[in-house]
């Protein structure tokens, strides 16, 4: 199984996305119904979204430990960032929510961090290799 060197750069993508996630699933899991009141966002999506950051955000942090981490492992976190990027904004130009102006912010803040640390990992799979 090709592996990807546990370099600074990743690490120090993967620790941001850990804090980052960690902040969000605290927030999003203490706080729902204040955070759904602000955004005009369902309490159910937002509930959803804190849970699953949680355990990611733990993830993330005992990769960053890791001497080394599957090269696979790397491309699903980007693409799992960009599939979220594209999810924030596809929600309501679908119709699928109908977010107040504090709510579009919220999605498209989401959307770039997410985008940024997906481009952040392809950057590490191409460091990667590059220097194989």
């Amino acid at each position: 199984m090709p592996m990807i060197t546990t370099t600074r750069f990743l690490r120090t993508a993967l620790l941001l996305d850990a804090a980052m996630s960690g902040a969000s699933g605290v927030a999003l899991v203490a706080a729902p119904q204040a955070i759904g009141q602000a955004t005009a966002l369902p309490l159910g999506l937002l509930l959803a979204a804190g849970l699953f950051f949680l355990p990611y955000a733990a993830l993330l942090a005992w990769l960053a430990t890791r001497p080394a981490v599957p090269r696979w492992l790397v491309g699903l976190l980007a693409a799992g960032n960009l599939l979220w990027a594209v999810e924030c904004a596809a929600l309501p130009l679908l119709g699928l929510v109908a977010p107040n102006g504090w709510g579009i912010a919220f999605l498209a803040a989401q959307a770039v961090a997410v985008a940024v640390f997906a481009e952040l990992y392809i950057l590490a799979m191409r460091r990667a290799a590059r220097a194989a």
